[in-house]
Formats: C-alpha cells, sequence, structure tokens
C-alpha cells in the first residue's frame, strides 16, 4: 500500500528551492560545457583580419541553455540573455531550438533550429544584442564583420542588419547574406563599414544584429554558428 503522505502536496519552499537548485546546476553544467569545448570553439585561431581587436560568439552556441527551447513563441521572447525571436506571426506556428552540433566541421558546440510551420506574418527574424566590449571606443572607422554557418531545408534568402543606437538617433545597415541558403553548411561572411553610417562623436548606447528571413513558410533553419568581430578600415 502506498503511503498516504506520498499524495501530499510539495510544499512551495520546497518548489522554490528545487527551481533555484535547477538555475545554479544549469549554470554549472554550462560553464562546465564551455570550457570542454574551449578547445573546439576557440576563437583565438579563426583566421580573422589582421588589426581585430574584439572577436564574439553568443554564449547559447557554446554551452547548454536553461531555456533550451521556445515552442509556439511570443514576439520579442528570449531564449537567452544575448538572443531574441522576432515575429509577426498570429498562429506563433513555430518552435526554437538549441541542438547540438555534431559535425566534425562545427566549431561551435550548439546551434539553433528554427521549425516553421504555417506561418501568416511578413517578417521572422533573430536579434543578437552585441555585448558591451564590441561598444567600446565604436567609431566610423571600424568595420564589424559578421561571419556565420546556416543550413534550409529549402532554399531561403536571409539577410543581416546591424543597428546602432546612440541617444535618440539608430542607424540601420542592411546586407543580403550571398544566394539563399540551401542544403548544409552553407558559410557566408558578410561586412559592415561604418563609415557608411551618419555616427556621431558621443559613445554609442547599444547595437544590436537582426538575421532576417525571407518567406519561411514551412522550413526549417539551422544556424549552427555565428562570430562577429570587429577591425579598423585599412588606411588607403
Amino acid at each position: 500500500m502506498l503511503d498516504a503522505a506520498a499524495h501530499d502536496p510539495v510544499p512551495a519552499t520546497l518548489r522554490q528551492e528545487a527551481r533555484a537548485l535547477q538555475r545554479v546546476l544549469t549554470r554549472f553544467l554550462q560553464a562546465a560545457e564551455l570550457r570542454d569545448g574551449q578547445n573546439r570553439a576557440s576563437l583565438s585561431r579563426m583566421d580573422l583580419p589582421v588589426g581585430t581587436d574584439w572577436r564574439w560568439r553568443p554564449k547559447v552556441l557554446q554551452g547548454r541553455s536553461g531555456t533550451p527551447a521556445l515552442v509556439a513563441p511570443t514576439s520579442g521572447q528570449w531564449l537567452s540573455d544575448e538572443v531574441a525571436l522576432f515575429h509577426d506571426c498570429a498562429e506563433q506556428a513555430l518552435i526554437l531550438r538549441q541542438v547540438r552540433n555534431r559535425q566534425a566541421t562545427d566549431l561551435a558546440e550548439y546551434g539553433l533550429r528554427l521549425e516553421v510551420m504555417g506561418f501568416t506574418g511578413a517578417f521572422l527574424s533573430y536579434s543578437l544584442t552585441l555585448p558591451s566590449e564590441a561598444l567600446r571606443d565604436l567609431a566610423s572607422h571600424h568595420i564589424l564583420r559578421l561571419e556565420a554557418t546556416l543550413q534550409a531545408e529549402r532554399p531561403i534568402a536571409v539577410y543581416a542588419r546591424l543597428n546602432i543606437q546612440q541617444g535618440p538617433n539608430a542607424e540601420k545597415i542592411l546586407r543580403q547574406m550571398g544566394d539563399p541558403i540551401a542544403g548544409r553548411h552553407n558559410h557566408r561572411i558578410v561586412e559592415f563599414d561604418l563609415g557608411y553610417a551618419q555616427l556621431s562623436n558621443r559613445s554609442v548606447d547599444r547595437a544590436w544584429l537582426d538575421l532576417i528571413f525571407e518567406a519561411p513558410f514551412m522550413n526549417e533553419t539551422v544556424l549552427r554558428d555565428v562570430v562577429l568581430s570587429r577591425h579598423a578600415r585599412a588606411q588607403v
């Protein structure tokens, strides 16, 4: 006979302690995986332009996330502190998952798989918030470089838009990431020359990168890796 106590509700204090412990364990596992993956995902060994003074890969691509999946996400919902998903699909027919990269050529430990079903909206994009290190002394003589690896079940055009905010003003630079993404392991590089942006002498308050998917209806895309870096424009 089962003990009647087994049917008693779990006290709220114990549930709170369990959730707190789960968060601590998630952070521990993420840190452990970051250390284990240092040899594989080291940014220091990447072949980047001479004079590169900053390089960055989102943490959600390096270690296990505390929120590994978003099912039917609302627009603007965050997968991590650095990555959010924006869309205008009323049905929210989307699933975003953090997945483990398995190919020998993968440099990032994890990727982001986005499954789109009956999409009725006009836009769908990832938003990557650049860390404060990227904004330090950022000026018109800099070039921000995006290097990404993507795959898609069906051919799809992908655009990258850099957004830079200084006070009330926001500059935007849009680039198409080459030909439509199709199949596995599409490696793309685009550069944003800030000489074409109307930047003032004041410091940059924030910057973010939008990865925009055109006509994503009934498609599955995987963002296998994203690396952003910064270097100065060559003086001629």
